[in-house]
């Protein structure tokens, strides 16, 4: 059966939605989108997870049931969705789950069943009774072991957390464990298949985790520490843990372990789902959900897939301490929700982080949609309107005006343009079916590119004015159109509102929702239909007063220094190239040569490069440098440096500096680089001319 199912995390009902939720329903909906388009039957999930402490404490805290406060957050979310058209109304998502509908409970207690009668691979009962004493983070959800918190500086005071700075629980009572530490070899199996887990980097990141060591892992608490949750089947004295109830939702949503939702969608149909999640949340989807579906004889999940963060144009992660976040309702207020969706998929290479700006926005909304693609949709139609009489002119160049054509430079071979579209069509495809989305949309706007240089290089305005070049006038507006009817349906999944605008002014019945673009076929566009009315897509954007407006409206916010763990505003200290502590000091002084032969510099090209999770500074880059095997190196430049712009670069290494090891990776190498300004800006040594890997520099 041709059938896609691809989820969203359910997002937790204890805070409202910002653009991190955003983005990935974003993703999730131009995914869904495009397999819709291409004739398959697509199911997409998105909603909340509304059990545990923390929705007990907020409730407390605004004097509220748990109930009440999940429906109060819920409303928040299905608002943001509904504003920016990812509602079903609007072709979104097909159901916005929540874990306190009657139809989960049947099912997430259906899947507890089936653990706790399962035995392990290696012969235990996967699930038993026992005592759990730790430490607990409410805002993670999770146990936390000694490495993942920060210990104490006052003697009693209790742990905190090391991603949300908040002191850690003290949990000491019965609990029901699954025995995780089971399962590794089959897990470790399970990562064989290389597209299970994605990208590499964080696939790899997973596999060390599990051969790390699995821990049993404590899923349920007592009902008089954590109430607000589902009942352990057979013993109500326990609820369940919040992340085997809220991971569950992927399959009860479906109709597993339920009448209601079996009949409604169809778990068979559509089970294993593609899950789009963040890297902050990789390790339960990665490795807790595979070992529970495990455990229950559930096949696996088509793939896990992460993706990076937001960060501000400084590099820096967003915090409304810092006054530095993207507010929804700014968005909402100032930017068309087309502009926002291109932005998302094309400024962040997806699995690695990117920077979200408004000015950013701005500038990429008005060169690529309002001068790019909106442009050109609006010179062709309006010419259409004007030379053309309102119709699709024809592509036809009678062979007695073909020399005529020619001597205008008019390429008269309608192949041509039509080859080099086809061929951006396939690798448009190919990228976003690989969910490499910033990649695809570069191969349609070297269409655009295309097709705009077309119409500058045969200048219908001057064709116009000789009535034997009407021939050669209507083949370019014809092509051009044409052109406009393939990028419409290719780039309906990214941005549906304006694609079906462009549609319609092209005078086209239906919508670019349901053409198959691997269907597409030359000249298929009627001449001699007419066009509808002509309006501007994409209306370019005031910079100025746009951006007087959005910081008129906000409060500035200061950052304290917690926020910036001491470092001072007006001085940050030089980011380093190597990981090391302290930048160099001193004036330059005389070596002997020996000395500098002492210096293994070698040539290397850039693999791939990524950001240090909880570094703001780093990058982790794998450098080749000639030998068997990459370089791993650290650079303190991801303030300056975009990682997926460094892919592919030749750059400078220090060979035989000795290894350290920084936030747990191994840097085996030094990237060399200028520093210039007061900040100590890097700048990183590269070459004009091509120089093989591993060549040595003398």
């Amino acid at each position: 059966m041709n059938t896609f199912y691809v989820t969203t995390p359910i997002y937790y009902a204890n805070s409202l939605p910002h653009l991190g939720h955003l983005y990935t329903m974003i993703v999730a909906d131009s995914i869904a989108r495009a397999k819709k388009q291409r004739g398959i039957d697509t199911y997409f999930l998105t909603g909340t997870d509304e059990h545990g402490i923390n929705i007990e404490r907020a409730a407390e805290k605004n004097g509220r049931t748990p109930k009440e406060q999940a429906d109060y957050v819920v409303s928040y979310f299905t608002r943001m969705t509904s504003e920016f058209g990812l509602d079903t109304e609007h072709g979104g998502y097909d159901i916005f789950m929540r874990t306190t509908e009657p139809f989960h409970y049947e099912g997430v207690s259906e899947l507890w069943r089936r653990v706790a009668k399962a035995k392990t691979p290696h012969g235990n009962d996967a699930l038993y009774k026992g005592h759990y004493e730790g430490w607990f983070c409410a805002p993670c959800a999770e146990y936390k072991t000694e490495d993942e918190y920060q210990k104490p500086k006052n003697e009693g005071d209790p742990p905190t957390c090391l991603i949300h700075d908040t002191p850690l629980d003290r949990v000491s009572e019965e609990s029901y464990f699954f025995r995780l530490s089971d399962y590794e070899e089959a897990l470790l199996s399970a990562y064989e298949r290389p597209d299970f887990v994605r990208p590499e980097a964080r696939r790899n990141e997973v596999i060390s985790f599990v051969r790390g060591g699995l821990q049993d892992l404590s899923v349920s608490r007592l009902k008089t520490s954590v109430s607000w949750g589902v009942p352990v089947p057979d013993d109500p004295a326990h609820t369940m843990y919040v992340w085997f109830d809220a991971l569950t939702n992927y399959i009860t949503a479906i109709g597993f372990g339920n009448e209601e939702r079996q009949k409604a969608v169809g778990f068979e149909k559509f089970w294993p789902a593609l899950h789009l999640v963040g890297k902050d949340i990789l390790r339960f989807h990665a490795v807790y959900w595979p070992a529970f579906l495990l455990a229950a004889g559930v096949e696996l999940p088509r793939a896990i897939v992460a993706h990076g963060m937001w960060l501000d144009p400084n590099g820096r992660k967003m915090s409304k301490t810092l006054g530095n976040t993207i507010e929804l309702d700014v968005l909402q207020k100032h930017f068309s929700i087309d502009a926002i969706r291109y932005f998302c998929l094309r400024e962040m290479v997806f699995g690695q982080d990117g920077r979200f700006g408004y000015e950013g926005l701005i500038d990429r909304a008005n060169s690529d949609l309002a001068s790019g693609l909106g442009n050109l949709s609006s010179r062709t139609l309006t010419m259409i309107a004007r030379y053309c009489d309102s119709r699709i002119p024809s592509p036809v160049i009678p062979e007695d005006k073909l020399l005529l054509a020619k001597r205008t430079g008019v390429d008269t071979d309608e192949t041509t343009i039509a080859g080099f579209i086809e061929h951006a069509r396939n690798q448009f495809l190919l990228h976003f079916e690989n969910l490499a989305f910033s990649r695809a949309l570069e191969t349609a706007w070297s269409v655009v590119a295309r097709v705009d240089k077309m119409i500058t290089d045969a200048k219908p305005w001057d064709l116009a004015k000789d009535e034997n070049q009407k021939p050669t006038l209507s083949a370019v507006l014809y092509r051009a159109a044409e052109s406009l009817r393939w990028l419409t349906v290719l780039l309906h999944p990214v941005m549906p509102g304006a694609t079906h605008a462009i549609w319609s002014q092209l005078g086209m019945e239906g919508s670019p929702a349901h053409i198959n673009p691997a269907e597409l076929k030359w000249g298929q566009l009627k001449d001699g239909a007419a066009i509808g009315e002509v309006q501007p897509v994409f209306p370019r954007i005031d910079k100025v007063k746009t951006m007087s407006e959005i910081n008129a409206g906000e409060k500035p916010v200061h950052a304290t220094e917690a926020d910036t763990a001491g470092a001072p505003a007006t001085q940050p200290a030089p980011p380093m190239t190597h990981a090391t502590e302290a930048d160099a000091v001193g004036v330059t002084s005389f070596i002997e040569i020996d000395d500098f032969a002492k210096v293994d510099l070698r040539v290397g090209q850039v693999l791939s490069a990524e950001r240090v999770p909880k570094a703001d500074k780093l990058l982790l880059m794998k450098v080749d440098i000639g030998e068997e095997q990459p370089r791993q190196i650290l650079a303190g430049i991801a303030q300056y440096y975009e990682p997926e712009k460094l892919v592919g670069r030749k750059v400078v290494i220090v060979a035989n500096l000795k290894p350290r090891k920084l936030r747990g990776y191994e840097s085996q190498g030094m990237v060399v680089a200028a520093s210039y300004g007061e900040e100590g800006r890097p700048v990183i040594a590269t070459f004009t001319e091509d120089v093989p890997n591993g060549a040595r520099l003398k």
